[in-house]
């Protein structure tokens, strides 16, 4: 399969037919970040296939249903401000930034320094200047920009953390795979005052890799 705006096209229509992509901005945001320049020399043929990729370093670009699964679960609106946990190659940061627009921002974490590096890049790329790239320890936030509106977490954490309750504002929602076994489950929390929350989705059947640091697996 060859790179190009038609691949971009087919995958898009794969998602749509597995049900997993609904929402037209959404779409559009995919539409615009070609994911052929988020993925590792060499496996660009393999970019608009709806499957994971590695990146190295134990780590992979998401399957792209998962994706536009996860976006659409966060809803993520123009202006708002969005801490991401696990850059990776930084696809989904850069839809995310695309969701937000100019007046939002997008503050993504990446503990390994060499991917931290290799997303800049590829967000510099495709010229989004309102996503931030911070190598650090995800998963006790990132508490000097809070607080933030919507946090994705793109890897298994044990727990929805205390300190992304925390660094949420009221009103605001947490989308995050849970649970350390081979399949975790989606889980979807809106925070509805100081110390309460409500869970909107819980949904078994995710594969993700684990999340790392002070309060990973």
């Amino acid at each position: 399969m060859g790179k190009g705006k038609g691949d971009s096209e087919s995958l898009l229509k794969t998602m749509k037919r597995k049900g997993n992509l609904t929402s037209r901005r959404v779409e559009d945001a995919i539409r615009r970040i070609p994911r052929h320049k988020f993925v590792p020399e060499g496996l660009e043929e393999e970019a608009y296939s709806d499957s994971p990729l590695p990146i190295g370093y134990d780590q992979t670009v998401s399957q792209p249903s998962v994706v536009a699964k996860m976006t659409e679960l966060l809803d993520p609106q123009k202006g708002q401000s969005i801490l991401e946990i696990g850059t990776g190659s930084g696809w989904q940061a850069a839809i995310l930034g695309t969701l937000v627009g100019e007046d939002g921002k997008v503050f993504t974490v990446e503990r390994i320094e060499e991917l931290s590096r290799m997303a800049r890049e590829n967000l510099a790329s495709v010229d989004l200047d309102n996503v931030y790239v911070v190598n650090g320890d995800g998963s006790v936030g990132l508490k000097e920009h809070a607080p933030y509106d919507r946090i994705l977490c793109t890897a298994a954490s044990p727990r929805i953390q205390e300190d992304w309750l925390e660094q949420l504002k009221v009103g605001g929602r947490i989308v995050s795979p849970v649970g350390s076994g081979f399949v975790q489950s989606m889980v979807v929390v809106e925070k509805t005052g100081k110390g309460e929350t409500e869970t909107l989705r819980n949904e078994r059947g995710y594969r993700f890799v684990k999340l790392k640091g002070e309060k990973g697996l």
